[in-house]
């Protein structure tokens, strides 16, 4: 693909994704746009070895835009990071295609692992504002990380993960392929109306204090009644 093509395809990208935008124009004041291009370039240099040049290049685009991501990174075709300031990316992280990262994301590793450190993303997936995704396991396909949570384990294809430690509170299995984000849909790339099993299981469990505080209630009424 040529450079004129490519950059076509990131504005298009960008303007399918952010509702804000009015004009192609304003793509190339996108931090999201320049962070992408210059690893593009500095993951050319990384992959040549010329380590210090590709390191450079990444660490000027950190002060320009809030965005870091390490050149030794391996990113497929339409990522993109909407606002991205505090996003980083790990030298050993994998994205796959159509991929979309909010703000504060961090593609992170423990401290504790060795070789491969960060984790692989697979392809429709969305990840939220803030989310930490740390470790070396894999997000699967068309899977949706809520805003905030933290995800320390593989996350299967199709799936919803909220809170911290990040939990699946949704999984669609349906179709050999499952259901892919489609990033013009509004609903599909919503951060916060998910499901939350911690209020489902308070509210179950109000629920049967109700039923047992009138299981009680009777049983005292019987007594009363059975000393009269």
């Amino acid at each position: 693909m040529g450079f004129v093509n490519y950059v076509k395809k990131e504005i298009a990208i960008i303007k399918d994704r952010d509702p804000a935008i009015k004009s192609s124009m304003e793509v190339f004041l996108y931090p999201s746009f320049k962070a992408i291009m210059r690893y593009r370039f500095a993951h050319k240099l990384y992959i040549n070895g010329h380590y210090f040049w590709a390191r450079f290049m990444s660490q000027r685009t950190v002060r320009k835009t809030g965005i870091e991501i390490h050149p030794g990174a391996q990113i497929g075709e339409g990522l993109f990071i909407d606002h991205g300031y505090g996003v980083v990316i790990g030298e050993t992280a994998i994205i796959g295609d159509n991929v979309t990262l909010y703000q504060g994301v961090t593609l992170g590793g423990t401290g504790k692992e060795h070789g491969k450190r960060h984790p692989t993303v697979g392809n429709n997936v969305m990840i939220g504002a803030g989310a930490k995704i740390l470790g070396s396991f894999t997000i699967g396909d068309n899977s949706k990380i809520g805003a905030g949570s933290v995800v320390l384990e593989n996350v299967p294809p199709n799936s919803t993960v909220v809170g911290v430690p990040g939990r699946i509170v949704k999984q669609n299995i349906q179709g050999k392929n499952g259901v892919k984000i489609d990033c013009n849909n509004k609903n599909d790339l919503d951060q916060i109306h998910f499901p939350d099993p911690i209020v489902d299981e308070i509210a179950s469990i109000k629920r049967q204090n109700i039923v047992l505080k009138s299981q009680i209630e009777e049983i005292f009424k019987m007594i009363e009644e059975g000393k009269k």
